[in-house]
This record gives C-alpha cells, sequence and structure tokens, in this order.
C-alpha cells in the first residue's frame, strides 16, 4: 500500500470539479493533478505491467481527439495548455500530460515536461500503480505537495472500476450537483455536446471506445455523425446542433445512475460524497470534511483563500428555462435523483 494517500474525485463533470481542483491545487501538502486520466484517455491503465518507456509513451502521446476538437476552433475551456501555449500545438500534437495537467503545476509546463521525461524513462517494469506512484513522487519533488494526492477528471464516474482495479486502496469522492442545473451546463458546453455525439457513435456501432471504431464500423455510421471523426471538422456543425437541454437530463440521469452503482461496490471506508451545492452553502465545513477523508491537514488559510474563490453565481440556470422545458426536464433528471437518493446522497 503506497505511503501517501491517493483520492480520486469523480462525477458527471459541470459539477464544479475545476473549482474544486483549484482549490486543492491551493494547499501545501497536496498534488492536485487536474484532469489526468481524462487526459491520458483509454489506454491510460494497462493491466499487464509496463516499462518506463512505455509509461513514458502513454503520459507524452497526445491525445488525438482533443486535439481534434482544438484544430477546429472549438478547444474545452479546460484546456489550460493551449492558454499560453509553448512549443506545442494541436498541429504537432499536445503532449496528454501537458494539456491540462502540467500547466495546474508550473507556469513552465514545458519546462516541467523535460523533467519529468529521463525519470519516467528510466522505470523498470512494473504494475500501473508502482508507476504512477513514482509519477506522484517525481511531481511531488517539482511542484511541492505530495503529502496526499487528488486526482479528478470530469466525466469520470464510468472510469471508476479501471481506477480501482489498477489503485484499490484509493479513495473515492463523489462530486456531484443539482441534475437540472448540470444539464443546462452540459447542453452549453462543447465537450458535452461532443460526448453526447460520441455517445450515439457508440452506440450506433456497437463499440465502447474511439480505439475500436474500425474503418468498417465508422463507413456504417450515417454522415451527419462521421463529421465529428475528422482530421478538422466544421465547429458550426457541432455549435449549432439542434441538441435539447432535455435529452442532457436524460444524459445526466444515466451517467449518475451507472456511476452510483460502481460506486456501491466500493468499501464504505474509502468512498464519501460531496455536493456541489453543499460547497456553495458551506465551503470550510465541506472542506474540512473532504480534507479529513482524503488525509490532509485542513489549515486555516487554505480554508480561506478556499472558500473565496467560489462563486455560487452558476447556481439555478435550470429555473430560468420555460416552465414546460424545465417540467420536462426535471422528469429526465428523476432517475438520476432517485439513485443520488437510495444512495444516500441528495435526493
Amino acid at each position: 500500500m503506497p505511503e501517501r494517500p491517493l483520492t480520486f474525485i469523480v462525477g458527471t463533470g459541470r459539477s464544479g470539479s475545476s473549482a474544486l481542483s483549484r482549490i486543492i491545487n491551493l494547499h501545501p501538502d497536496v498534488l492536485s493533478l487536474n484532469e489526468m486520466f481524462a487526459s491520458l484517455g483509454d489506454g491510460a491503465l494497462p493491466r499487464a505491467p509496463f516499462t518506463g518507456e512505455e509509461f513514458w509513451r502513454i503520459l507524452a502521446e497526445p491525445n488525438a481527439f482533443f486535439d481534434r476538437m482544438t484544430r477546429s476552433g472549438v478547444p474545452l475551456p479546460e484546456f489550460l495548455y493551449i492558454r499560453d501555449p509553448g512549443r506545442y500545438s494541436a498541429e504537432t500534437g499536445i503532449p496528454a500530460l501537458s494539456l491540462m495537467v502540467l500547466p495546474h503545476l508550473s507556469e513552465d509546463p514545458d519546462g516541467l515536461l523535460d523533467a519529468v521525461e529521463p525519470e519516467i524513462r528510466a522505470l523498470p517494469r512494473r504494475p500501473a500503480a508502482q508507476q504512477y506512484e513514482s509519477l506522484f513522487e517525481v511531481l511531488s519533488a517539482r511542484c511541492g505537495g505530495g503529502r496526499a494526492v487528488i486526482e479528478r477528471s470530469g466525466y469520470s464516474l464510468g472510469a471508476i472500476p479501471r481506477l480501482r482495479a489498477a489503485f484499490p486502496h484509493a479513495r473515492f469522492v463523489h462530486l456531484f450537483r443539482d441534475g437540472p442545473d448540470c444539464a443546462v451546463s452540459m447542453s452549453r458546453h462543447v465537450g458535452y455536446r461532443s460526448i453526447a455525439l460520441l455517445r450515439e457513435i457508440f452506440g450506433r456501432s456497437g463499440v465502447r471506445s474511439l480505439s475500436e471504431l474500425t474503418p468498417e464500423r465508422e463507413a456504417e455510421l450515417p454522415p451527419d455523425l462521421t463529421w465529428l471523426l475528422r482530421h478538422r471538422f466544421d465547429a458550426d456543425l457541432l455549435l449549432e446542433r439542434p441538441m435539447p437541454v432535455t435529452g442532457f437530463g436524460a444524459l445526466w440521469s444515466q451517467i449518475v445512475s451507472e456511476g452510483v452503482a460502481r460506486l456501491a461496490e466500493i468499501p464504505a471506508g474509502q468512498r464519501t460524497t460531496l455536493s456541489y451545492e453543499d460547497l456553495l452553502d458551506t465551503p470550510r465545513e465541506e472542506l474540512t470534511r473532504l480534507a479529513a477523508f482524503a488525509g490532509f491537514a485542513p489549515h486555516p488559510d487554505w480554508l480561506a483563500r478556499g472558500a473565496a474563490t467560489l462563486d455560487g453565481a452558476r447556481r439555478g440556470a435550470a429555473l430560468r428555462l420555460p416552465a414546460e422545458e424545465l417540467a420536462e426536464l426535471r422528469e429526465r433528471c428523476a432517475p438520476g435523483v432517485r439513485a443520488l437518493a437510495e444512495a444516500g446522497g441528495h435526493g
């Protein structure tokens, strides 16, 4: 069992998790890994042991779909690297670790990547948990923190089985938000509009990821979906496509219901929940509880700085919808709300 506690914050995304990562990053004793497993994708956790050279390829190979979005003019707002780009671009390929993880930790993500590379490539063949523990040590030595490690990725409830298999001693925090508000946020976010289309592609083709989508299966898809798979696509096709907010309510319900079932399989002492609304209402209390669960001290100055960063203006977005649309959205969100309530979360 690793000496430092490892915690994963999981959820549907669009639930205040980016703000929470920024708060965690303010703590001097915590290594905050922002969207690491979202950046690395499906190949991040091989079941068999792998070498340092193989590990470096996992960390440094670009995320093809994320680069495709950037090339097409619809980068996610979470792509920190492109806000102040260095020597990489979507045309050259941005190393996966550089896209959202390293800029969260350093003002010089290219320099940090260069410093990490030789130490990772020199690692012997070992299981995933040991390789990542070495990565945590390397990053902690250069960026501070590291007495506790917290990884947070949006849209991560589906990754729970893979994370548990690789890190059986890890702790899990389910961060969730009011369903209708979350669905409204999803409907306006290019990433979740893409996710909705990708889920349709996967459902029609019978695959679980883009890596499984063969040219033969792609050829069977309708043209109004395959444009998203091109090297560069017309951003207007994504931004202007009619996608009712009620559909995102159904998406939220499905993700939450499936995620709650996965979380129920984790031993009770290794999991907890955190409501975004509770975090806004009582930030010091909720951050203190998070710190106790994740294994670090809730320093008073950290609590004060963290509470000051939160903005409650995003609350209640669904209430501004027309009454009929809001009623339908609530109906679509109802299964997810019930799942949360039955699991002991907010109903």
